[in-house]
């Protein structure tokens, strides 16, 4: 029964996953706004979920020449799916690429489809509650 209940939730676990990583990167392209040369990133939503299903999610390993070297995210991936740059409406004479209108619209966009998420789990969590209730 255990295994029924993980796999009816795993869709949903792996989505709120992948937004939270997302909310995380977006906050990262805002925090950055102002930093010259950042180039603002994000992932493809829709494929980075499609690979999490697969089950081919294998983080890379990372090499590190020296004990001193800090542990973190080598491949640009999340979940396995690849980190991509967006491509500037217009580039700035710093070489930023942010636009804060569309990393606020992005933001608030998986923010909303985030809580819907968290909704939608709570309602399955209740249904099966009503259904083990004598």
């Amino acid at each position: 029964m255990i295994n029924s209940l993980d796999d009816a939730l795993r869709f949903n676990q792996l989505a709120l996953n992948l937004r939270g990583a997302r909310q995380e990167l977006l906050a990262s392209n805002v925090a950055n706004a102002d930093t010259p040369g950042y180039k603002a990133r994000d992932i493809d939503f829709a494929s980075a979920l499609q690979h999490a299903l697969s089950g081919s999610t294998q983080p890379l390993a990372m090499t590190a020449s020296s004990s001193a070297h800090l542990q973190g995210n080598a491949g640009g991936q999340i979940m396995g799916a690849p980190v991509l740059y967006r491509v500037p409406e217009q580039p700035s004479a710093d070489g930023n690429t942010v636009n804060m209108d569309v990393e606020r619209a992005q933001a608030t966009d998986n923010a909303l489809r985030y809580e819907v998420g968290v909704s939608f789990v709570t309602s399955q969590f209740k249904d099966l509650t009503a259904v083990l209730q004598p």
